[in-house]
């Protein structure tokens, strides 16, 4: 039956718009790079370092030198084989601008150019060319310099040759700017962002160098590893206590190419990455389940066969093999299959099936060979079992006692009357004093105020059980109602912000560290769907007869006494040491009120770098931290003595 509303929109042939080359990618990036945020914009860089990376697999490429430019531009230069310059057969233009100009155009779609890659879609360096506002490439090949160059994915003149190469010289170089119409705001390129990127890269290709050099301030760093995902390990675990040496395998299997590096030690959380094809597989997929599948079946099996689990005692669940596992696991596929573009999870069944394969054969000799390390691994898996067991009960113990008081939230939590959580904001406060004035100074109708006594339990030296025997935990939990580790879900939250303020104090910000680490060990995806925060309280009030303002860093402050000029030296400033130092209103004005605060949000840029960053930070090995400490101790700021 036909509607009676009429839609006055026309809709005919002409109404169909068809996106001519790389337009489709500038129309929709998230497509393509996965947004337009600081993470799409060094995916650009990743893309084309990835082509790099791909020559080197084939084996034609041992060094990689990435530059970013003062003006934020970026240069890829590398001594492969040079992108093919001759026209192409079917598009009668240079293979080069097809290759930058088409998507889904390149050397990967068989086997004969490339036997493994990482870019096998084909839009990587065309969706970079098009996300440009200009693109230069440099082709050394058969002895030949060419050139051309681009703007907004569109060739400005053919391939043109500029010159020649030394004798034995090929590669390319690529540089690109990237379009701030498109990635809008105040981004750039962070070093350290691409430092970790690169160090992973080089761990997984041996051999290769990857150097990297930032030109905005004259720093530099390079990379280079003969032992490849067992040196990747051992960088993992070196703040670590490890039982055993590390436990590395290799094998191809029907053209797949499988590496796996395996070691225990005292830690109490698993580090374990994945890669395909050198690329780092964030949300992991077969290859990490075989993984994971094949070490805790082949520790089971060897505790049965050795009586080292008893007949009445259950077999180890992957939560107890797991707990202080570090593990790499690589696979080099000719034909991966990712679940998007950005290639976050590998999808192959088959990676499954043989990663369990050279795990199972590798991990099982590697016990036969050594019992006193079986015995320190076996050992640890059941002191694990035994303490999650005793967590289970004690969260069991934590949900009965809610129901029986009809979950009641705790006592010093101040609710909000909102109960929608896509509106409604948690403040962690230090202590009574601050607690205070956040509760009178805050929005009653979205903003809860939860004051914590004290500083809470380190979790990086603790475990589970024990975590969950502590009262301001135990808060938290029952305030969030999310509940903790295994058992976490983000569908009960009941604030969608979680926003940590302590005082710009070493006591404040040792509180924000542990709680920093406490939400990164076990409810990791509060900070990977966007729900945590940090407050930024200001440091300084600044007056001066009847006008005030406040300041948050001290560069701003030495900004705005510059700009008061002869009046600084009459200006009265007071320095703010805690929250509580703040009258309500004052704490509502800067801190609290949407309008006017500044909250950062909490991410997990990279899962590897925060772990070892909490494991330097807050484990027991006392050396790293101080080589830490003493390394940036002159970088410190508003450190009250």
């Amino acid at each position: 039956m036909a509607s009676t509303n009429k839609v006055t929109a026309s809709y005919g042939a002409s109404d169909i718009q068809v996106l001519e080359g790389l337009e489709a990618v500038r129309r929709r990036p998230g497509m393509y790079v996965g947004g337009t945020d600081p993470k799409a914009l060094h995916h650009l860089v990743y893309e084309v370092v990835d082509n790099s990376i791909d020559e080197a697999l084939a084996g034609y490429c041992d060094k990689i030198k990435v530059t970013i430019h003062e003006d934020s531009s970026v240069s890829v230069e590398d001594n492969g084989r040079g992108i093919p310059v001759d026209i192409h057969p079917t598009k009668n233009k240079s293979a080069l601008e097809v290759v930058m100009t088409i998507l889904h155009a390149g050397g990967k779609f068989d086997s004969g150019s490339y036997k493994v890659s990482g870019g096998l879609h084909g839009v990587g360096v065309s969706a970079v060319n098009a996300l440009s506002e200009w693109c230069e490439v440099t082709v050394c090949r058969d002895g030949k310099k060419h050139f051309q160059r681009y703007e907004k994915g569109r060739p400005i003149e053919a391939v043109k040759q500029i010159g020649k190469c030394p004798p034995g010289v090929t590669g390319n170089k690529t540089t690109f700017r990237f379009d701030r119409s498109i990635f809008v705001g105040d981004i750039d390129y962070r070093f350290e962002t691409l430092v970790q990127r690169f160090r992973e890269m080089a761990f997984v290709t041996r051999k290769v160098e990857i150097r990297l050099i930032d030109e905005r301030d004259a720093r530099e760093m390079a990379f280079y590893f003969e032992g490849g995902i067992n040196s990747f390990v051992q960088y993992l675990n070196r703040n670590r206590k490890t039982l055993h040496p590390v436990v590395y395998g290799e094998k191809e299997v029907d053209n797949i190419g499988v590496e796996v590096a395996i070691q225990y030690t005292d830690a109490y959380s698993e580090s374990v990455y994945s890669f395909a094809n050198t690329i780092y597989t964030v949300d992991g997929g077969t290859h990490m389940t075989g993984l994971r599948a094949a070490v805790t079946r082949v520790i089971n099996d060897y505790a049965r066969r050795n009586n080292l689990l008893k007949d009445a005692d259950p077999n180890f669940n992957g939560d107890d093999t797991r707990e202080g596992l570090t593990a790499i696991v690589s696979i080099k596929h000719p034909d991966p299959q990712f679940e998007s573009q950005t290639k976050v999870k590998l999808m192959n069944p088959e990676a499954q099936t043989y990663v369990q394969q050279v795990v199972g054969e590798t991990f099982s000799i590697f016990l036969e060979e050594n019992p006193s390390a079986a015995k320190a691994i076996i050992q640890k898996c059941l002191t694990s079992s035994r303490a999650r067991d005793a967590a289970r009960k004690a969260r069991d113990l934590v949900i009965r006692k809610s129901a029986l008081e009809s979950l009641t939230l705790p006592g010093k939590l101040a609710d909000c009357s909102d109960r929608d959580s896509s509106k409604t904001e948690l403040y962690i406060v230090e202590g009574d004093s601050a607690g205070g004035s956040a509760k009178q100074g805050r929005d009653r109708h979205f903003q809860a105020i939860l004051p914590l006594r004290g500083k809470i339990l380190n979790t990086e030296r603790a475990r589970l059980d024990k975590i969950l025997s502590n009262n301001e935990v135990k808060s938290l939990i029952s305030a969030l109602a999310t509940g903790v580790g295994e058992t976490f879900s983000l569908d009960n939250l009941r604030y969608g912000r979680v926003i940590i303020m302590t005082d710009a104090d070493v006591d404040g910000s040792h509180i924000r560290t542990l709680l920093l680490t406490f939400f990164f060990r076990y409810m990791q995806p509060l900070i990977e769907e966007g729900h945590l925060y940090i407050a930024q309280p200001p440091l300084y009030k600044i007056a001066y007869r009847s006008q005030s303002r406040y300041v948050y860093t001290e560069n701003e402050k030495d900004e705005y006494l510059k700009e008061m000029g002869s009046s600084a030296e009459k200006a009265s400033i007071q320095r703010y040491k805690g929250l509580g130092e703040m009258n309500p209103e004052q704490l509502w004005d800067t801190t609290m009120d949407p309008e006017n605060r500044t909250l950062l949000l909490v991410t997990i840029e990279d899962a590897a770098a925060a772990d070892r960053t909490f494991d330097m930070l807050m484990g027991s090995e006392v050396g790293p931290r101080k080589r830490f400490i003493q390394t940036h101790a002159k970088d410190v700021r508003y450190l009250d003595v």
